[in-house]
């Protein structure tokens, strides 16, 4: 070493620590409940349908009690629970209207699809405006029935409360009253239905025949008014100038 030259001295570099990796802690999946499968209740005096309704649905995933007649159907639904009552009309002793206008009495909620061989327009048109939410006739296609259950379970698009406004009108779908400005107003099923169907095609006339086939459940009959005396009770309820006739067309709701 040099006189008058400093002595460096090698200092050891500090080693990195190396980080400790986490220890991962495996997630504990909760196991999901099953959904239970929806209760239908069929009522029918005929066993071949009987069973043969029931069998079929049993297949489909869904959990059926049968009732014979109207009294034991009544008894059955007392407790609630059913996503579906499936109804015959013509039955000894308590017959179907009888029975369904009771349990929508009792249970407003309750949905209610008619199996009968019952198809004149005013047995369809009493069923609906009781409450019930379709109406098949027998003979009927399995496929069908099938359809039209898995449609009604599957609700009506909008839930319950739920209130569809269009321009100053406004409808509530779980009390069934329709409000212009002037206050809540009843409505009947088939009223609510109607105006719901022409509240959903804002600024375009909807035909006769879809509002038959989507209200009524029925094909197109050119003899048929029953559009036409629902649409003059909505009139009388909410103004004339409510709806809109387009001539040829059908019928348009005037509020933008």
């Amino acid at each position: 070493m040099r006189k008058g030259t400093l002595a460096t001295l090698d200092v050891p570099r500090p080693v990195p620590e190396r980080p400790v990796p986490e220890r991962r802690v495996p997630e504990r999946r909760v196991p999901e409940r099953p959904v239970p499968a929806p209760r239908i209740l069929v009522v029918d005096d005929e066993p071949r349908i009987r069973d043969f309704v029931s069998r079929a649905l049993t297949a489909a995933g869904y959990l059926v009690e049968v009732a014979c007649d109207g009294a034991s159907a009544m008894a059955r639904a007392a407790g609630g629970g059913f996503a579906l009552v499936v109804l015959d009309l013509v039955m000894p002793g308590l017959d179907g209207q009888a029975v369904l206008a009771e349990l929508i009495r009792r249970q407003p909620d309750q949905a209610v699809l008619v199996l009968s061989c019952l198809e004149d327009v005013p047995t369809k048109v009493a069923c609906l405006e009781f409450g019930a939410k379709d109406y098949l006739t027998k003979p009927f296609s399995l496929d069908e029935l099938l359809a039209r259950i898995r449609a009604r379970l599957r609700g009506d698009g909008h839930p319950a409360g739920d209130v569809i406004r269009a321009g100053e009108l406004s409808l509530d779908t779980w009390r069934l009253r329709a409000d212009i400005g002037a206050g809540p107003v009843e409505l009947t099923r088939l009223e609510f239905l109607l105006l719901r169907e022409l509240m959903e095609h804002p600024g375009t006339s909807v035909p006769k025949e879809q509002l038959l086939a989507s209200v009524w459940g029925l094909q197109f009959d050119p003899g048929s008014n029953v559009v036409d005396v629902c649409v003059r009770r909505l009139r009388s309820k909410l103004g004339f100038e409510t709806i809109r006739t387009v001539r040829g067309e059908g019928y348009q709701l005037a509020i933008s």
